[in-house]
């Protein structure tokens, strides 16, 4: 049973991931999407009024926010602003029409300590799996009714605890060609944007998963989604982390770059547990290289 409690006012329940859900966890980790329940949220710091006082604190770049009547697809579009601060878009999520994003919310004291203590829960079964958690991360999405978060991937293992409000999110498969190319993690490994592009006929290939408050969902590496909120507005958590399995997948992905752009065809990484040593050596010795 985990030991910790957290140094905000109150604190974090004990085990906040059930006895079940922690079971279920080992047995799908790392490549089966599965939900989870969580007891999450009442806590005081997952509270609007408390997560515009955090996004009000956070540097510039830790803060992403716009209109939330997006189509499921930017397609190289960026999406347009709403026209007001960070915490009024917050703290009047029900009507300003807008999603918001605070990232590595870990940088805050408080929102350290509940990071570190939900993946405490998790940490033997992720080390088993996958060795050391590594660059823990937590990102807060706030978004208004039926906002939308067009579809894209992220690098990291992930968790996704709904507090507030329902939403769906539509996944595929992670490493599936279909719905995101290799040149295309490729470009996202070697600084690109992580928005992928959308295709109506891609829709019926992707399995919904339905969230309430207290479900939580596991989302594999690299796995395109998009994500369509409810009627009421939703906030949530992610909290990731990285296995040197990701890593080496992505550099892989990285190397293969440069193997195209000398107008050879390489193939993709494997899935784990693939262990892509060779080509993520090789890329990290260009990245020396290039200096």
């Amino acid at each position: 049973m985990n030991q910790h409690s957290s140094t905000f006012s109150g604190s974090l329940p004990l085990d906040t991931f059930d006895e079940t859900s922690r079971a279920n966890f080992a047995a799908c980790y790392p490549e089966t999407p599965h939900k989870l329940v969580h007891r999450l949220g009442q806590h005081p710091l997952m509270q609007l009024d408390a997560l515009a006082t955090l996004a009000e604190t956070l540097p510039d770049p830790s803060v992403e926010y716009n209109r939330a009547a997006l189509p499921l697809g930017l397609n190289g579009e960026k999406a347009p602003a709403n026209g007001m601060g960070i915490g009024e878009t917050i703290r009047n999520i029900a009507s300003t029409g807008s999603w918001a994003a605070l990232k590595n919310i870990e940088q805050s004291p408080a929102y350290a300590d509940l990071l570190m203590e939900l993946l405490e829960e998790i940490r033997p079964t992720i080390e088993a799996r996958t060795g050391a958690m590594l660059k823990p991360q937590g990102f807060v999405f706030v978004t208004s009714p039926d906002g939308v978060t067009p579809y894209h991937f992220d690098p990291e293992h992930n968790i996704l605890l709904q507090i507030m409000g329902s939403k769906q999110m539509t996944m595929f498969p992670g490493g599936d060609t279909r719905f995101a190319p290799d040149e295309t993690h490729e470009s996202y490994h070697t600084g690109g944007p992580r928005d992928l592009f959308w295709r109506d006929d891609m829709r019926p290939h992707g399995k919904v998963w339905s969230l309430s408050p207290s479900e939580a969902l596991y989302v594999p590496v690299m796995s395109p989604h998009f994500v369509q909120n409810g009627p009421a507005p939703s906030v949530s958590l992610s909290i990731t982390w990285r296995s040197q399995w990701s890593f080496a997948e992505a550099d892989a992905r990285a190397f293969n770059s440069v193997l195209r752009n000398l107008g050879l065809k390489p193939r993709a990484p494997g899935r784990w547990p693939a262990t892509n040593r060779a080509k993520a050596f090789a890329w990290r010795l260009v990245r020396r290289i290039r200096g």
